[in-house]
């Protein structure tokens, strides 16, 4: 088939929605996984996605939307995975790894139950964008709002509790309201980015775009806008390679996404070192010149 049928497609109703849900998927996943690198929380995303699998089955089982459910036991994941670290009953290592193994087990076990196949559950593990309905980009559009503008809004609170708790609490700052805004968003985040690249490779829409935004910039705000950036244009840019190739091979959306912004990520680390390193250069001749300029 020529090339011609490829754009064509993007006349069609399914393909809309599916770059619709990749754009606000992208900006909104980054937004969250900002400050979840900021805390070397990278792999929460991950504990999160394995725990809303329990809650896609959930809904498959019941009839109910498996986008709600999933909602649902994300926010319950999400708040148990900050009180066990606060708390201290248990390392944060340990209570991720109780929810990955848990959560997933839990899904399976469930859709098994319900009588759900395999392939079924696949679609919510590796993502389908391109079958999303109407109802599903209304509410993925609603939900990836919701993160962009509480995280873009409370950037300045949510960095210091992320930055330094014990210098946020000094500020006046409720630390534990904070955290918990973090982990519901993380939660959120995750059932966002379920259709597009799946419950299982969530965490690298999340973490990927923090990473290579963190090789140029030099601020947390400029870091935060870049990844959100960075996200989007994986997004939409893994979902247009996945569907032209199919026309040659069958490709899948989600993994196309992820592994377009590993590249990314591999182009940009050695130009984020070099200007690092010229960062660090001006910042060592800069005392030098102001003192030759006075003298």
């Amino acid at each position: 088939m020529s090339a011609i049928n490829g754009w064509d497609l993007l006349s069609y109703g399914f393909m809309q929605r599916a770059l619709i849900a990749a754009a606000v998927t992208g900006l909104a996943a980054p937004a969250i996984g900002t400050y979840l690198v900021q805390r070397r929380l990278s792999l929460m995303g991950d504990g999160i996605g394995h725990v809303a699998v329990t809650g896609v089955a959930l809904g498959l089982l019941t009839g109910a939307s498996p986008t709600w459910t999933a909602v649902i036991v994300s926010l319950l994941g999400a708040v148990a995975i900050e009180l066990i670290r606060e708390r201290g009953h248990a390392g944060g290592d340990v209570a991720l790894a109780l929810l990955f193994y848990g959560g997933l087990a839990g899904g399976v076990l469930l859709s098994g139950i319900g009588g759900e196949s395999a392939a079924m559950l696949q679609t919510y593990l590796f993502g389908s964008i391109t079958s999303i309905s109407i109802d599903d980009v209304i509410v993925t559009m609603v939900l990836a709002a919701l993160v962009v503008v509480i995280g873009v809004g409370l950037a300045p609170q949510l960095f210091a509790v992320a930055q330094d708790q014990e210098f946020a609490k000094v500020a006046g700052l409720h630390v534990r309201a904070y955290n918990m805004i973090v982990a519901a968003l993380a939660a959120v985040s995750v059932t966002v980015a379920m259709h597009t690249v799946g419950l299982l490779l969530v965490s690298a829409l999340m973490v990927i775009p923090v990473a290579t935004a963190q090789q140029f910039t030099g601020t947390f705000r400029t870091t935060l806008w870049g990844a959100m950036l960075l996200g989007a244009v994986a997004s939409l840019g893994g979902l247009l390679i996945s569907t032209f190739a199919s026309f040659h091979a069958t490709v899948a959306p989600g993994p196309t996404i992820v592994l377009l912004g590993l590249a990314c990520f591999i182009l940009a680390w050695p130009l984020g070192a070099l200007v690092r390193r010229r960062r660090q250069l001006r910042a060592r001749t800069a005392p030098a010149a102001a003192e030759a300029s006075v003298g």
